[in-house]
């Protein structure tokens, strides 16, 4: 996806998010999913509300899988899987609060 279309958009799919981009869901079509797989995602953080950072995309062909950062997890989708969940900018924000604190402290010695 073109960087400027993504930033035009209020909203897409997490599958065509740049690589580094904290974004919040959104909406998810569960409807897509099977309710196994509904389940993983909802019991993993991935929920409307959630704020992920998409963190790598595989080498294979469709670019699977594709690795987002869930609070202090990365969790491995299925591109189907990222297509199905509706995402918008986050900029600024954590991807889990404790984030900021370990930022915070990060050199420090005690």
């Amino acid at each position: 996806m073109n960087p400027i279309t993504a930033k035009m958009d209020p909203a897409s799919t997490l599958a065509d998010r740049p690589l580094g981009s904290a974004v919040r869901v959104v909406s998810v079509a569960w409807d897509q999913l099977e309710s196994g797989e509904a389940r993983r995602l909802r019991a993993l953080g991935i929920d409307v509300g959630a704020v992920l950072k998409l963190a790598h995309r595989g080498i294979f062909a469709g670019r699977d899988p594709i690795a987002v950062e869930v609070g202090r997890m990365t969790v491995a989708l299925r591109r189907a899987h990222a297509l199905a969940i509706m995402v918008e900018d986050a900029p600024g924000e954590a991807v889990h609060p404790a984030a900021a604190a370990d930022t915070a402290t990060e050199g420090y010695t005690a």
